[in-house]
């Protein structure tokens, strides 16, 4: 009997449950169902008029109750969903989609002043006021102490400032203009060096040329590595040449040409006396003739051939007496000169009391 009450209570209850759940649904069925609201007229002010997607917002707030079940208060089931949540939101993004498409798309013309000022912000750029006003005026300094400067002085200049430059220059398309600037300025240059050649007396020509020579080389040393990305990107890109053969041409025409002439006869002359000039000059003057311009070996052929290897025709068995011969005058010269060979009758000292020793062990060995 208590089992069968039990039993209608829990069938009752299980059927109470079905009906509230499937009227809980039907009511959210006929949500869906129902019309959207009608739009707004268009006399209410733009004030009035929620923006794009403003519908979102415009949910009614729904009462939690956040006690607990400590306090006996169940906790109770979500709010049905909102009838027209899907069709407004939809909505919503068609109306941002229209806003979208009525902005104006931007120009060419903005698209390039935006480029431009953006590599302009990355990159400062380089004018040719800039150029000549801040640069040139740099390198035309450190230009004139590497000319001027003595073989083994200290220069007080900063290399990697020189190259940052030369490098700034290249990469703003100044490449021509700089080139064009240090060819002027080594050649002002130069023409000064020859003026003060042509003013030196005979016994002190070839030691200034010599000086000249040297000092010009020493700097080139310097200035090709300083300039070594303009001869790189457009020395021999676009002018096909090589900075360090520019300029070494450039001491050609305007100092070893114009002074050749007077120089060969006081080497000549220097050759024939013995120690006039110092082997070193000498032979750094001959071996700069010869970088310079090897044509110039025909002028004196015998001259060149003392300090550079291969310029005389090789030696044939049939001249070997002139040749004995020009070494015997050579040695007659250098006696005249007060270089004397010394008494070659006797052995050295160190020699003799070597051998008188070794001969009285010999002597007393035997004895014994």
């Amino acid at each position: 009997m208590e089992e069968s009450m039990e039993e209608e209570e829990g069938g009752s209850y299980e059927a109470m449950m079905d009906d509230q759940n499937h009227n809980n649904w039907e009511a959210a069925v006929d949500g869906f169902r129902q019309p959207p609201p009608p739009p707004p007229p268009p006399s209410m002010p733009a004030a009035a008029r929620e923006p794009p997607g403003g519908q979102l917002l415009a949910v009614p707030a729904v009462p939690v109750d956040r006690k607990g079940p400590k306090e006996g208060l169940p906790m109770g089931p979500p709010p049905p969903p909102e009838a027209n949540g899907v069709i407004m939101m939809l909505k919503s993004c068609d109306a941002a989609a229209a806003v979208a498409k009525a902005a104006p798309a931007p120009t060419a013309s903005s698209t390039i002043n935006i480029n431009t000022s953006t590599s302009k912000f990355l990159m400062n750029v380089i004018t040719i006021e800039d150029y000549k006003s801040t640069y040139w005026p740099k390198l035309d300094g450190a230009i004139d102490q590497l000319l001027t400067q003595s073989p083994g002085d200290y220069i007080p200049i900063s290399y990697e400032q020189i190259y940052s430059c030369v490098y700034k220059c290249v990469c703003q398309q100044h490449s021509e203009q700089m080139y064009s600037d240090l060819i002027k300025k080594i050649t002002n240059h130069l023409e000064r060096v020859s003026k003060e050649l042509q003013g030196s007396p005979p016994d002190l020509y070839i030691e200034r040329f010599n000086i000249a020579l040297g000092q010009y080389m020493g700097a080139l040393q310097s200035i090709v590595p300083l300039f070594i990305y303009m001869n790189k990107f457009y020395i021999e890109t676009k002018l096909n040449r090589d900075l360090k053969d520019d300029l070494i041409k450039l001491f050609t025409e305007h100092v070893a040409e114009k002074h050749i002439y007077s120089l060969m006869p006081l080497l000549l002359e220097a050759q024939s006396t013995p120690f006039q000039v110092t082997p070193s000059t000498m032979a750094n003057i001959v071996k700069g003739l010869y970088t310079l311009r090897p044509e110039w070996v025909q002028m004196a052929p015998t001259l060149f051939s003392k300090f550079i290897p291969n310029i005389l025709p090789p030696a044939v068995e049939s001249e070997l007496s002139e040749y004995a011969a020009q070494d015997q005058k050579l040695q007659r010269e250098l006696i005249q000169n007060g270089f004397t060979r010394g008494d070659q009758s006797r052995k050295r000292a160190g020699d003799e009391l070597a051998y008188n020793s070794s001969s009285a062990c010999a002597s007393s060995r035997g004895y014994r």
